[in-house]
This record gives structure tokens, sequence and C-alpha cells, in this order.
């Protein structure tokens, strides 16, 4: 089914949530309010990634959309090493044992692109750089938009190069993975409502605003500033169809500070700042996803603990106005206090 960000009846876009937060209950609660639901494919199997596809399409007839976690050149194996004697004694503390072998990751990549050109579905996002050409040139020939994140004006050129349909531009108020296309990059510090128009003078396609839009004024002031469509992410965390573990939804209301840090994955990634993010975050190295894999099992333990003092608990900047209760509603209700 074909889709423009013109005809969604709410210009309003589930953000892809990875590690479980998205849910297709959650993409179709934003369908049934007007938006445009997303899967998050990252950390997934192409299977798994088709197995949720299947359930979204069971639960709504609208257009939804997937997400893909595009991958990177290893990471510095030295620096790696150093973060994991760094950790032990940590993960010693805990009981855990951490990885001493990490095996290159694509997050199956070519195995997504080929599922998802054999049973096209209506809009593909990327995250953390760009599709090949040839990839881009595949989907766009079998029906399917494609919207390319963004952090800086320099990728939103190399994503309308790349064929994209248009971009979503994330700021730095975002929760979550700061969606660079290069690891080591640092992230921009300049705002969503400077960087919308930085961007649009660079492209001309449709813009989708994402970063700390977590009110009607906010969803206002991202639309005055040239977005077509925003993104809300964290404002739909503790709603009834997120994924989010309850020690997340209650750390949203408890934890008062956000940060970005590389502490979690070795990509810069906003979250409620805590004790782990204090004493690690500073030494963590840019090297995705091995620092990932690294600290997976020091973060299973802290979330089985419901150990907010070791949580990886993204969020952004607007994490506070997070509410509680149906998604679709709490989507339609933020729609109408932008229009009021």
């Amino acid at each position: 089914m074909a889709v423009r960000l013109a005809e969604l009846a709410l210009p309003v876009i589930g953000a892809p949530m990875a590690g479980g937060a998205s849910t297709p209950e959650l993409a179709a609660a934003v369908n049934r309010a007007g938006g445009l639901g997303f899967l998050a494919a990252g950390y997934k199997s192409a299977p798994a990634m088709a197995e949720q596809i299947a359930a979204v399409r069971k639960l709504t007839d609208r257009p939804y959309g997937v997400n893909l976690f595009v991958p990177a050149p290893p990471g510095d194996a030295a620096a790696v090493a150093a973060y994991r004697e760094r950790l032990r004694p940590e993960a010693e503390r805990w009981q855990v044992a951490l990885p001493e072998e990490i095996a290159p990751d694509r997050d199956d990549w070519e195995a997504k692109l080929a599922a998802l050109l054999a049973d096209p579905v209506p809009v593909v996002s990327y995250t953390f750089g760009l599709p090949g050409p040839a990839q881009a040139a595949a989907l766009r020939a079998a029906g399917t938009l494609q919207i390319g994140t963004v952090t800086t004006p320099e990728e939103a050129r190399a994503a309308e190069a790349a064929g994209m349909d248009a971009l979503c531009v994330q700021g730095p108020e975002a929760g979550g993975h700061r969606a660079t296309h290069r690891v080591a990059d640092r992230p921009g510090e300049l705002p969503l409502l400077r960087l919308l128009p930085a961007v649009r003078a660079v492209t001309t396609l449709p813009l989708i605003a994402a970063g700390g839009l977590g009110d009607g004024p906010a969803i206002v002031a991202a639309l005055r500033a040239g977005a077509a469509a925003v993104q809300l992410g964290t404002a739909l965390l503790r709603t009834d169809e997120s994924g989010a573990s309850a020690a997340h939804r209650a750390a949203l209301g408890e934890l008062p500070e956000t940060v970005v840090t590389r502490a979690f994955t070795g990509r810069p990634a906003r979250g409620l700042r805590n004790p782990f993010i204090d004493r690690h975050g500073p030494y963590a190295p840019p090297a995705y996803p091995e620092v990932h894999h690294l600290t997976a099992p020091l973060r299973a333990a802290a979330t089985r603990r419901g150990d907010l003092r070791a949580m990886h608990l993204w969020a952004g900047t607007a994490h506070h106005l997070a509410r509680t209760g149906p998604a679709e509603q709490l989507v339609t209700d933020l729609w109408r206090a932008a229009r009021e």
C-alpha cells in the first residue's frame, strides 16, 4: 500500500524504538489515531522482523513502517578490550560473565533487505546510515517509501543523494540513540527547532521532526519550523501498548535528568542519568555494536533486579511529560492540543 506523509489524517509518526518498546500493538494504536505506526527491526533477526510484520498486518489495514539499523565497520578491538577490563569488577560483583570475544554483527542487514524485497512493506526508514544505491533503488521499485534519519545538513544531503523520499530530522533532544551516520561522530547540539531550517536549506524533501516533542506546543513549534510531520518516541513509552519494562516506565517519572552517553552501546544515546553512566560513560569507546554486546550481561542483570542505578533507560528531554493510558488516545490528545 503506497503512502505519502501529506495523506496522513494526523501528521504524527510513532518512533521505532528498538529493544522491545515498539510493538505491533503500539504501531496499530498510532494508526488508529490517524498517524503512522512503526516497527523497530533493530536487534532482531530477519525471521523475527517478519513475525512482527505479520502481527501488525493482522491489527491494522493502514500503512505502517519498519526501521532498519544500517551496519557499521568494526570498532577498535583494543579499545573494546580496555573497556572490558574496566567493566570486569562490576561484572564480578553481579556474578555475570562478560563476552571475551565478540563476533561481527551486521544486524542481519542483508537478510532483512531480502525479506523486505520479497514481501514489501509501505515504509522503510534507516538509522545509523543509508542503504547503498542499488539497495535503495530495489526497494523504490518495490513501491516502498524510504526515510533516512539525519542529524546534520550534511547527512541530509547524503540521504537525498541516496534516493530517500523523506528525512527524519533528529534533534539532540531525542531519547535513545543519536542517528549519526558514523559511529565515531560527535553528535550535533543544534536544537531541533534550529536544525529543521538548517536541513530545509539544503533539501526540498519532506521533513519529519524528532526529539523532545512531548506536548501540543512543542508539536506546533516543530511544524512551524518546517516539518511535515512529527515523530513521538518517549511520549509513547508509558502507554498501554508500549513494550517498555515496568522499571523503565517508573523511571521516567523518578529520575530527573537525561544525558547523552556511549556507556551502554558505544554509540551516543540519550538516557536517564544514573551512576553507571557517571562511572563508565567517559571511558566507553566509539565501538558499536561491540560495546552493546559487551555490556549486555550487565544490562540484563540490572533489568532483572529493576536496578535504576545501572539500567539503560533511554529517554528524551521531555520524558517528564510521558503519561499512561491507551496510545491512540494519547496521540489524539496531543494533536488536539496542538490544534488549539
